[in-house]
């Protein structure tokens, strides 16, 4: 890849404190926290000045809060988005360009900015703007005031909103959150937005290994993993031009009507692949016990068949001798049932071992990371 400027290295920490223990009074000298805003940009050219521009003027607006900067990482683009970012990043002293030299997708996109951010806090956003940018002004409210580590803006919490996605987009959206939220241990509403707020040195510590869309659903579960303070705020989701009128005439004239460029076969497994990493164990435990139960069911009329032909076989005075026969004819009367809760039988024994195991290996998972976390923070300090 390469840089346009090189995004400055800005001190991490906020505060300063020095405690006497002799008199037991604290003093804190405050400046300003540091705030990089990451822009993934791929063949953006119709929209990137405007919607740069705005960001620009949102943030200095809030020029007395925060020391900020803007970070475009331009991931590849074959039409004019890599001049107009360098153009940005000359006519805006706090506007800084990365460029990957081949399309790389947006999570490798998003991991290039994590890497040359060195900030207090980063911030994610479309550059298109779905999310408006005082959206950017409420996550760092909110990752400050509760020192959360994490602060995700999410149209499908309480008093969030979406609006002009098409109606499928939107539907697989909500149900693939639906979804994870079900199988993630906490009650979190959002997984896949990128639209967030991190902390900085928490975001350096997480170690993220995902090479496309299931990013943003890795970063929750390590954060979670991590004990980490997981905040959201309700969010506005709307495509700005998804409604645009393609009247005959003005084609060339108005922006493009904007469709969804997401891989719907690639992204319903990564979703499921991410259900699967935050809690393996359902994906077999709860199978098996429904199997167990099918099976336990089949195998009550292997035993009343069996009883019957018991009853029925009294010629037989040797009790062990009599149950053989009658379980031989149970079989010869009715072999699909013995078949169907054998088969049961050996089904849920294996899934209910795999959960069983697999609960024990993310756990084991867990532990490692946590760990080695541990000793990565020890060797930053």
């Amino acid at each position: 890849m390469s840089k346009n400027r090189e995004a400055p290295q800005l001190n991490n920490m906020i505060t300063v404190e020095t405690q006497q223990q002799e008199t037991g009074w604290e003093s804190t000298r405050t400046r300003r926290p540091s705030v990089c805003i990451i822009l993934p940009a791929y063949n953006e050219e119709a929209i990137i000045e405007d919607n740069v521009s705005e960001v620009v003027a949102y943030m200095e607006s809030l020029e007395h809060l925060y020391d900020w900067h803007i970070l475009i990482v331009n991931d590849g683009s074959s039409d004019t988005t890599r001049p107009l970012a360098d153009k940005l990043a000359l006519q805006h002293k706090r506007v800084y360009v990365t460029h990957h030299v081949v399309n790389m997708g947006l999570c490798q996109a998003m991991k290039t900015g994590f890497e040359q951010s060195n900030a207090d806090y980063v911030v994610t956003m479309d550059i298109d703007l779905s999310y408006s940018v005082d959206h950017i002004g409420r996550m760092l409210d909110r990752i400050i005031s509760t020192r959360a580590q994490l602060v995700l803006a999410s149209p499908y919490a309480e008093g969030g909103s979406v609006a002009n996605v098409p109606f499928g987009r939107a539907l697989m959206s909500r149900v693939a959150n639906r979804f994870l939220r079900m199988v993630a241990p906490d009650n979190i509403s959002t997984f896949t937005g990128m639209v967030r707020a991190y902390e900085g040195r928490f975001l350096k510590t997480l170690d993220l290994k995902s090479r496309g869309m299931d990013v943003n659903p890795e970063v929750v579960y390590k954060s979670m993993i991590l004990r980490a303070k997981i905040e959201e705020i309700p969010a506005r989701l709307e495509w700005r031009d998804a409604a645009l009128p393609l009247e005959k005439g003005l084609e060339t004239s108005l922006p493009p009507r904007r469709s969804s460029s997401m891989k719907v076969p690639w992204h319903t497994l990564a979703i499921l692949f991410s259900g699967f990493v935050f809690r393996p164990f359902m994906f077999f435990l709860i199978p098996g016990a429904i199997v167990a139960c099918l099976a336990l069911y089949a195998s009550s009329f292997v035993l009343i068949h069996t009883l019957t032909y018991f009853q029925e076989l009294g010629q037989y005075s040797y009790l062990l001798n009599r149950a053989s026969h009658a379980v031989e004819a149970a079989y010869l009367a009715h072999p699909h049932t013995f078949f169907v809760a054998a088969t049961a039988t050996i089904i849920s024994i294996q899934l209910l071992s795999l959960g069983f195991h697999s609960m024990q290996n993310k756990r084991y998972f867990e532990e490692l990371f946590h760990l080695a976390t541990g000793i990565y923070r020890n060797q930053q300090h």
